[in-house]
């Protein structure tokens, strides 16, 4: 365990301080995991660094994700900093504009070896300001469809990926598969939202992928989305699948797709992780297409500095270190990178030991023609607007156009 190290290395630089006057320094890491596989990967890689940092150690800090925005802006304001950390994409922007995480952009040009230029540009995109890097993501994920493939052989059903690659994996032979494979005396849906969540924290992650399928998006330009046709057609089919076909885990009820009692769910290859306990034969497809055809969707994390940590040069190296090519490699098994020279080479493809080749090639097409999920300077207020209207939608006699009207009226004054 990391903490028991952690022990030995503060008793033993004890002795060292007192004999030598050394100074240890502990980088505080803020993350949303506490997968053992995710932080043994993450102690790895801190490890190489310590090895030639001496008196320096890392201690990564897990945060639940419902919780970590709130939680990480608490210890911000309450002069307790972490060093560095995870950030997710749509409120990047917000604390950028704040002014609370630090500018990465000399550190990363004069890293020996780091070469900048492998980094994409749209992948980078999000975590620019003014030409300034404010962030390196290390997770650029798409959503993909993963699915319970004993349930779907056990009904007879061709599976996602199967559809897939005929060519015939679209919102309508979803929304049918879920139907078919939903088994309400048992409890059984045929899908839920990511990590059971799409009704609460996850709701963007909720309606997005099929928003996008339908030719939509959330907002842009500073005019909101939700309420144009192709969101309405598209929220709609999911309230119809949750009140209608009954095929998606209603709200207040709780579903979980790794022990079975779901037949598909939404998520990233980092879920992959906890496949091995499910005791089910999975597999993981892209998301359906829809009348817009294939619409991939993006969610990215990033990593960043926070300018009052008070190792602020030493925070930005572990950054540059754990962002090379090497870890970078080896973070692919559960993040995928954007860098070009992994991404494009047989170590991603090969990367995770839990998911066959064939699927993960999916998940680098998806990488290369998805669109990230929607962010702002405003994200904070713009989540904290549109939830109350989101949640009255999710009722079996909600006017799915009109609640949707209302999300814009309430989300707009931020726009």
């Amino acid at each position: 365990m990391r903490y028991l190290k952690l022990k030995v290395a503060v008793s033993t630089l004890a002795l060292s301080i007192a004999s030598s006057g050394a100074l240890a320094q502990d980088l505080r890491f803020t993350v949303w995991t506490g997968n053992e596989a995710h932080l043994k990967m993450l102690n790895d890689i801190a490890d190489g660094f310590e090895a030639t940092h001496e008196d320096v150690s890392v201690t990564f800090e897990t945060i639940p994700a419902g919780d970590y925005v709130q939680k990480l802006t608490f210890q911000l304001a309450g002069g307790n900093p972490p060093d560095l950390g995870w950030m997710f994409e749509d409120t990047m922007p917000a604390f950028v504009a704040a002014n609370v995480v630090a500018p990465l952009s000399d550190t990363l040009e004069n890293a020996e070896g780091y070469d900048l230029a492998d980094f994409s540009e749209p992948a980078m995109a999000l975590w620019k300001r003014d030409g300034e890097i404010y962030g390196v993501p290390f997770s650029t994920s798409p959503f993909m469809i993963y699915y319970n493939k004993d349930m779907f052989d056990a009904a007879g059903l061709e599976d996602p990926l199967t559809l897939a690659e005929k060519g015939e994996w679209t919102l309508e032979t979803f929304r049918e598969a879920s139907k078919a494979l939903t088994k309400p005396d048992e409890r059984i849906w045929g899908f839920e939202f990511k990590d059971g969540q799409g009704y609460d924290t996850r709701i963007m992650h909720a309606v997005m992928p099929p928003i996008r399928a339908y030719g939509g998006d959330a907002w842009a330009n500073g005019e909101c989305g939700f309420d144009d046709p192709e969101a309405v057609s598209a929220v709609q089919m999911l309230h119809d699948m949750v009140f209608k076909d009954k095929s998606i885990v209603p709200p207040g009820e709780q579903g979980d797709f790794f022990s079975g009692s779901s037949a598909m769910t939404i998520n990233q290859i980092s879920r992959a992780s906890k496949m091995p306990e499910a005791g089910f034969e999975w597999g993981i497809a892209p998301l359906p297409s829809g009348p817009a055809g294939e619409a991939p969707v993006i969610g990215q994390a990033g990593l960043v500095v926070f300018a009052k940590s008070p190792h602020v040069d030493l925070a930005k190296e572990f950054i540059a270190w754990m962002t090379n090519k090497e870890n970078v490699a080896v973070m692919a098994q559960f993040f995928p990178p954007a860098r070009a020279s992994v991404l494009e080479s047989d170590t991603f493809i090969e990367a995770n030991a839990l998911i066959p080749e064939e699927q993960m090639k999916h998940v680098a097409a998806a990488i290369k023609q998805g669109s990230v999920l929607p962010s702002h300077e405003k994200a904070p207020q713009i989540m904290a607007a549109q939830k109350p209207k989101f949640d009255a939608l999710w009722r079996a006699d909600a006017d799915v156009e009109a609640s949707l009207k209302a999300v814009c009226a309430a989300i707009e004054p931020q726009l």
